[in-house]
């Protein structure tokens, strides 16, 4: 398990984004779809404690794939960041029966329109994606570093705050707010 490092920040001028981190990357970025289902218990236990368990199907231009997402509780109140382990899905459909099957309902499920540039900060990788959810206003810029524990979690986050300030993106641009929080309440 790894701990996501990661900063998200609504992004106001998103073509000037864009060129930014096209020219950043060297490449045009990768366009891909998700489509996100997420399972808790009946009572909510794991959103109750920030927890979140999540299957995403990618497809993009090198095909479909299924990754299956747990993601702890945040480590760090400022920037939102958890633990996360994933893992690779070779039947989404079992998948699915196996956890209704576990006693977990559907929660939310939503989409999520993609662009991402692989780009390296200090030394570090980083993926920076430009999000557009269709049932949100606006568009979203993530960046996100791994880090081994908790103890690396502050380099990590001072890698992506310097991406950001390189392309652009000032503090005042950051939330914290979930998506599965933002689409939930559109559909109240």
């Amino acid at each position: 398990m790894t701990i996501e490092a990661e900063l998200k920040a609504r992004v106001r001028e998103p073509a000037e984004l864009v060129a930014r981190l096209t020219a950043a990357a060297g490449v045009a970025g990768r366009v891909e779809l998700y489509r996100d289902v997420y399972f808790d218990r009946p009572g909510g236990e794991l959103g109750a404690v920030g927890a979140e368990l999540r299957v995403r199907t990618v497809t993009g231009a090198a095909g479909t794939r299924t990754v299956l997402t747990y993601k702890g509780a945040a480590v760090d109140a400022v920037s939102g960041s958890k633990p996360e382990t994933e893992t690779l899905v070779a039947d989404p459909v079992a998948l699915r029966a196996i956890l209704r099957g576990s006693g977990l309902v559907e929660t939310i499920a939503f989409e999520e329109r993609c662009r991402n540039w692989k780009l390296t900060e200090d030394g570090r990788p980083l993926l920076a994606t430009v999000v557009e959810v269709p049932e949100l206003a606006g568009v979203f810029l993530e960046v996100e570093t791994p880090a081994a524990d908790a103890a690396e979690l502050p380099s990590a986050l001072a890698a992506v705050r310097r991406a950001l300030r390189r392309l652009g993106v000032v503090d005042a641009e950051l939330t914290t707010e979930l998506y599965t929080d933002a689409v939930a309440r559109v559909r109240e």
